[in-house]
């Protein structure tokens, strides 16, 4: 992966390998009538197109004013039905509580996803960043909404942990083992959502500092090594496919243990390659190259940037197994253009609809 060319043709190579692995695996874990579903060239069968409420949460969180576009959780899941979306994910909860002269619950939540044939598929809830029987009964009550509302899947929007050092992400290995071992008995996956930062190199080796860390690294990425490090049945990944192109943008070099300098190009296609079971979720968010900027990329709606959705969902393996949620972070267009949001709900979905592989 160190030039584009090689990086190019192991891509293609594991893709390959991973698809026909893939298929075995999700026909035997119970998933055979979603690949079948998409053995008609669909990339994302029609039940499996999602979106993260975060992308329309101006609309979700706004009262009634007067624009005629749709707001709180009845009427903006009830647009997004009619769009075509078959799946949620929460970025929490609440709406404005002039639409109930209170705040909503999740029951009554529930009924509104009922009622739009929505399937409610993972919120970015929070996980505890440590774990004690305080920060246990709490994750208990984030279960049990999740319970509510219908959810397989429970993650938060956080990297594991912010740090760039090795014990740091030994610790959140312990954690994320032991709150994703609870969830998994109620019959959940835990999952965690990636920023470009965790895949930046951890620091695991070379001289130590004054406070005694370590200030070089191995060349060994930090989400891959906490992937490498967790119960493949307790804890799961949401690859932010924006996020991991901006990581490929960003991170191409690290100090070795002996000083020198080394160039390795992150590809976000072989991460999952490699084991597409555990990235049941994904964000689909687009973005248009634009070098100026320190992530090497401005977030658009979903077919208008220069990220190959066509050949990442294509090439990853255990087609018809992932479930892509639309999302982007700009998509409000505030007072200005309150139906924004919603509007580029439609484009996207109209992209995530017509990739064909």
């Amino acid at each position: 992966m160190n030039d584009t060319s090689r990086g190019m043709s192991r891509r293609r190579m594991l893709g390959t390998i991973a698809g026909a692995a893939g298929a075995v695996a999700v026909g035997a874990a119970g998933f055979g009538s979603a690949a079948a579903a998409a053995s008609n060239g669909l990339l994302v069968p029609t039940g499996k197109r999602g979106i993260i409420l975060y992308s329309v949460r101006d609309r979700i969180g706004a009262a009634d004013d007067g624009s005629g576009v749709p707001y709180g959780f009845e009427r903006v899941l009830g647009r997004l039905a009619e769009i075509g979306y078959k799946e949620v994910e929460f970025a929490g909860y609440n709406q404005h509580t002039s639409i109930l002269g209170r705040q909503i619950t999740p029951t009554e939540i529930r009924k509104i996803l009922d009622d739009n044939g929505l399937r409610a598929n993972g919120s970015h809830a929070s996980v505890p960043s440590t774990v004690n029987p305080t920060t246990i009964a709490q994750f208990e009550q984030t279960l049990d909404t999740a319970e509510i509302l219908g959810m397989s899947h429970i993650g938060t929007g956080s990297d594991p942990t912010g740090s760039n050092y090795q014990a740091d992400w030994d610790a959140a290995v312990d954690r994320w083992n032991t709150f994703g071992e609870m969830a998994a008995a109620r019959g959940l996956k835990l999952y965690t959502h990636n920023h470009d930062a965790a895949y930046n190199f951890l620091l695991d080796s070379g001289p130590l500092d004054a406070l005694g860390r370590p200030t070089r690294s191995s060349g060994v990425r930090k989400l891959e090594y906490f992937i490498a490090r967790t119960n493949p049945e307790w804890v799961w990944f949401e690859m932010d496919i924006y996020w991991a192109h901006v990581a490929q943008h960003r991170y191409r070099s690290y100090t070795d243990p002996d000083g020198v300098a080394q160039t390795s190009i992150f590809d976000p296609l072989a991460v999952v390659a490699a084991q597409p079971i555990r990235f049941p979720l994904f964000h689909a968010k687009d973005g248009k190259i634009n070098n100026n900027t320190t992530n090497g990329y401005d977030m658009v709606p979903l077919g208008e940037g220069d990220i190959d959705y066509g050949g990442f969902f294509a090439n990853m393996g255990a087609k018809g197994y992932h479930n892509p949620m639309w999302e982007q972070d700009t998509a409000p267009g505030g007072s200005a253009d309150p139906g924004r949001s919603l509007r580029y709900a439609e484009i996207s979905y109209q992209h995530m609809s017509s990739l064909r592989g």
